[in-house]
């Protein structure tokens, strides 16, 4: 089957990286996949999956990707086209319609629509919402990678149809990035437990609660924080952790290409994002046998870490609750059998089965 996954803009970050996880899975599953690329940052080009076309595009917005993938439509005919972003979703419905393509369409939203609508008279996220009405009747499904976001959904868009399906993220080449080396001193040392957290540096990361929730942590437990990640924010954070005194507590290790083997080597996860569409990297670091602490954001970490049956919730912004948690969690990990069940629904079998039997598609793994 000729398929088209598609991204925007390729960064090493949460959905273009998704998104080539989930290239890779069909390929590996005998499909005929294409990786449709908007722009690639400057990160430069990702590693080409095996099997997988990858079609950068060279466009930086999104709405400039209209008349490209109208011919692409036209002269490659997919039978199916995966898309993620609702921005990107719009332009690819409406591709289309304009192209007369008789593609199945999927369509996945991975931002809270609270933040990408708006009522506010002929803002862009206005414009988006009525272009959005206008054209969804093209997809044959819409997705949502968390069901708090399916509800949210249906409070923006009157009968809105979309179904929760998770991203992949366990598949066989992350278990194996998982096992490689590290060379971080204060990984090989082996002195007190090691937290991890990753993600940009960003306000809306939650990188500030957590490095003052790392002064209030105990000094006597040992515990040091590894925040893998770049961004705005840097420099602020880097204050922070000086005027806090916490230098030989709190390391901005940078950018780090493969973050899984930090998680595999780490006693402790924690995501202190203000807000988040499902995290994919707490489901990695849970895969990787960290004991998760999150904040209890909308959307996701709730439904991961279920209920707080497989790890820590803590509020929003609290820096109090949040030291507690960590302490509790190197107390009392969670169990391996118990976060090996948490991670099963982001499979790549589970995901693929989930995303073919919407479409009507057979799939190899009916009747396993």
């Amino acid at each position: 089957m000729k398929i088209s996954v598609l991204t925007g803009r390729y960064a090493l970050s949460g959905v273009p990286l998704a998104q080539m996880r989930f290239s890779r899975a069909l390929a590996r599953a005998g499909h005929n996949v294409d990786f449709l690329i908007g722009l690639v940052n400057a990160c430069g080009m990702p590693p080409a999956p095996q099997n997988v076309r990858t079609i950068v595009l060279g466009k930086a917005r999104v709405s400039s990707m209209l008349v490209p993938l109208v011919r692409y439509l036209k002269h490659h005919k997919p039978d199916v086209v995966f898309s993620a972003g609702d921005h990107l979703n719009a332009i690819v419905m409406l591709a289309a319609i304009l192209a007369g393509s008789r593609a199945k369409i999927s369509c996945s939203s991975r931002v809270t629509p609270f933040d990408t609508y708006s009522r506010v008279l002929l803002s862009k996220g206005w414009v988006l919402k009525w272009v959005m009405r206008a054209v969804m009747w093209r997809a044959d499904v819409l997705t949502c990678v968390s069901r708090d976001m399916v509800l949210q959904y249906r409070q923006v868009i009157p009968n809105a149809p979309h179904r929760c399906i998770y991203n992949i993220v366990d598949d066989q080449q992350s278990r194996q990035r998982m096992m490689e080396s590290v060379d971080d001193p204060w990984l090989l040392e082996r002195i007190g437990p090691i937290l991890v957290a990753a993600g940009t540096l960003e306000p809306w990361k939650g990188f500030g609660d957590l490095i003052r929730a790392m002064s209030l942590v105990p000094v006597e437990i040992g515990a040091r924080l590894l925040v893998l990640g770049d961004g705005s924010l840097r420099d602020e954070l880097r204050a922070l952790i000086d005027k806090l005194g916490l230098q030989e507590r709190v390391k901005l290790v940078g950018y780090v290409d493969n973050p899984l083997k930090y998680f595999k080597n780490a006693s402790v996860f924690v995501l202190s994002s203000h807000v988040e569409g499902l995290p994919n990297v707490l489901v990695e670091a849970m895969m990787c046998g960290c004991t998760p602490v999150a904040t209890d954001c909308p959307t996701g970490p709730r439904e991961v870490l279920q209920n707080g049956k497989v790890g820590y919730l803590v509020p929003v912004g609290d820096e109090v609750a949040m030291a507690g948690a960590i302490v509790q969690a190197i107390n009392a990990p969670t169990a391996v059998a118990d976060l090996k069940e948490a991670i099963r629904p982001f499979s790549e079998k589970n995901v693929l089965m989930q995303h073919f039997a919407l479409l009507g598609i057979p799939s190899q793994y009916e009747g396993e």
